[in-house]
């Protein structure tokens, strides 16, 4: 059995010692042909000692005894035949009304049940898939053992010796459909698999998408936008004014987080800090390191993809980068970065150290790359440097990206807040994004609180001339306290060392391995700034700002549909205005004259179009930029007003859009 390469070999421990964990993460690594992630294959070594509810004898499973072996194989087996049962037409997904049959044979009542799905289905995605599927059935089992069905009970749970539920006639139904399915026809969907949807956009026949085939809200938008925002956007060359036309992988893409800011304001550091690794191409230093756009996210194993070839690629979401050029996309790339997740369960041992007995589960990291994609951008220069030595369009892109992700991040130096031109046109390119935006004063253990205070006041007093908005931003201030501790002992023929990092309550310089996070890096923490008002107003604030990270993919679907509905409404006041310009035009004599007049009126054309048609003053686009763009084209050859294309969005928006969004909630609402 071969052995895992060094980077694969990285271990988490999680400790457990009774009610009162210790609240320590544990680093270690482990070097044993047993430790090996062959999932399934593990050795009867590390096998646990088998556990059983209080008063009962081992059983089959499903059935009111618990099974006689129980580990992390016969969790998976057992789950995958009970997913297979669940999964009626065999998509992979478990919808609500699928749900509502095989849950009803664990005889909790409905409003256990609604709280069973809220947590499972934590993205809104409208149906389980095997991991969600997994977790629910791990929900009713603490349900049915008279615990509160609640995250907090899901995260302290020993989920790897958990038993499974009780499900009511569930042998029966899983002999009768042993018969016609083995575990190999079983659909296990990975989120890097594409969906059966993404041929939607490929089809060219016109055909309307079977109801049938929708089987999640992304499914639904895809609907939707296929059948009656595409052909509006098309018609009226929306993608060449405002954004390109959507593909499939625009859908199912990750959440995405952008960091932005000056040169070296710590955007690299910041995100070398948040996956706890390094990544081939991250450059630190003081200087301006890096110089192009890096998209780092998960792999299947680590390799860089260069701008040109990601822009072709229809399984990826940048095909819109291509019409910022070669220039751009030579200064563009993809980052993977491998990831790997396993649970091994090992025996009770005696953990001299804290003088308790704990129970001990090695997993690898299951990354953060899984669930989010983050994008390194270049630190914004100064001066002429910006737009001159960069060959395209560093706002252009901004902007891109802007509408792409979920979270962006403006990080800041307390060094350096004067926000020069260059970065305020950058932050503008942001405009309509607002509710995205995140600032962050970084490396605030570089000044005292005396220091912090008078900086903070003067970051807001900048962001107040560039952002134009009534309210006040919120800035975020990270920090957090470590030291290790180092520990080593052998288990059976493995040999494990252990780093214990234990968060510190009390701030102390004694220690000379005492580390901070306030800047989001390993650097050792200023005395000036340990205060103990400091150091709890820097935990809050890191705990707020990783919270919102930690939402953004519970938040992913809600934001896919608000990004749809935002677009919807874009594309409509788009025709309105193509049909408006096209009616202006004379129909014989004097064409060149009037595009020219109504360039020049562009502002008081938009205000017709808003009058006579009561749309709303947002949703229309900068006069300026529509105006360039405009400058391009014959008006004569744009399309008149289709009623029956724009009647179609109206009623998207109306009837569908809701209509879907009701048929994959909580199905015991």
């Amino acid at each position: 059995m071969a052995h895992l390469p060094r980077r694969s070999s990285r271990l988490l421990f999680k400790t457990r010692a009774g009610a009162d964990p210790p609240r320590a993460a544990i680093g270690a690594f482990a070097s044993h042909t047993s430790l090996h992630p062959l999932v399934l294959s593990l050795s009867p070594l590390l096998s646990p000692p088998t556990e059983r509810r209080e008063g009962e004898e081992p059983g089959e499973m499903g059935s009111d005894s618990p099974p006689k072996k129980w580990g992390l194989r016969e969790q998976r087996e057992a789950y995958l035949r009970w997913f297979s049962l669940a999964d009626d037409d065999g998509d992979g997904r478990v919808t609500g009304k699928d749900a509502l049959k095989f849950f009803a044979m664990s005889n909790l009542s409905r409003p256990e049940l609604k709280q069973v799905w809220a947590i499972a289905d934590s993205k809104r995605q409208g149906y389980l898939g095997f991991s969600e599927f997994m977790t629910a059935m791990q929900l009713v089992s603490l349900a049915q053992a008279g615990n509160e069905i609640s995250q907090d009970t899901l995260a302290h749970a020993d989920l790897e010796t958990l038993l499974p539920p009780t499900m009511e006639g569930l042998d029966k139904k899983l002999k009768k459909n042993s018969m016609s399915k083995s575990n190999s026809d079983i659909v296990v969907r990975h989120p890097s698999e594409l969906p059966a949807s993404a041929n939607w956009f490929n089809s060219k026949s016109g055909k309307k998408i079977p109801l049938r085939s929708v089987t999640s809200i992304i499914d639904g938008l895809k609907k939707s936008y296929i059948e009656k925002l595409r052909p509006l956007e098309k018609t009226y060359q929306f993608d060449d004014f405002v954004s390109p036309l959507l593909t499939s992988s625009d859908f199912d893409a990750k959440p995405m987080v952008m960091l932005l800011g000056q040169y070296s304001t710590g955007k690299t550091t910041f995100i070398k800090h948040l996956l706890k690794t390094n990544y081939p191409g991250a450059h630190i230093g003081p200087e301006p390191t890096t110089d192009r756009f890096v998209v780092i996210t998960s792999g299947p194993d680590e390799r860089c993809i260069p701008g040109n070839t990601i822009a072709v690629q229809a399984d990826m979401p940048y095909s819109g980068l291509s019409s910022f050029g070669t220039a751009f996309l030579s200064k563009c790339l993809i980052q993977y970065i491998p990831s790997l997740a396993l649970i091994i369960l090992l025996h009770i041992f005696h953990y001299v150290a804290l003088r308790k007995k704990l129970i001990v589960s090695i997993f690898y990291i299951a990354k953060l790359l899984d669930h989010i994609t983050f994008v390194d951008t270049p630190g914004v220069l100064s001066g002429e440097k910006q737009r001159t030595q960069r060959s395209y369009d560093f706002t252009g892109v901004t902007s891109w990206f802007a509408a792409k992700c979920d979270l962006i991040l403006l990080l800041f130096d307390p060094h350096k807040l004067d926000i020069s031109d260059e970065f305020k046109r950058v932050i503008g390119s942001l405009k309509g994004h607002d509710d995205k935006i995140r600032i962050v004063l970084n490396k605030a253990d570089q000044v005292d609180a005396q220091q912090l205070m008078r900086v903070y006041g003067a970051l807001l007093w900048s962001l107040g001339k560039v952002l134009n908005t009534p309210e006040v931003m919120r800035v975020y201030i990270g920090y957090d306290v470590i030291f290790p501790r180092s520990f080593t002992f052998t288990y059976g023929n493995a040999s494990i060392n252990l780093m214990v990092l234990q968060r510190s309550h009390n701030l102390t310089t004694d220690n000379s391995k005492l580390t901070c996070d306030s800047s989001f890096n390993d650097k050792p923490i200023r005395e000036t700034v340990a205060g103990p008002l400091g150091k709890e107003l820097f935990e809050k604030e890191q705990e707020d700002l990783l919270s919102d990270l930690n939402d953004i993919p519970k938040k992913a679907c809600d934001r896919r549909i608000n990004e749809f509905v935002k677009r919807s409404r874009s594309a409509k006041v788009h025709a309105h205005i193509i049909s408006h310009l096209k009616k202006e035009m004379p129909a014989l004599m004097g064409k060149a004259k009037a595009q020219q007049r109504l360039l020049d009126t562009l502002d008081e054309q938009f205000a017709k179009v808003q009058k006579e048609l009561h749309l709303p003053a947002g949703d229309f686009p900068s006069v300026d930029e529509y105006r360039e763009t405009l400058s391009a084209y014959n008006f004569d050859k744009f399309e008149r007003l289709k009623p029956k294309l724009v009647q179609g969005v109206d009623d998207m928006l109306a009837y569908d859009i809701p209509d879907l969004l009701k048929s994959f909630r909580n199905p015991y609402e």
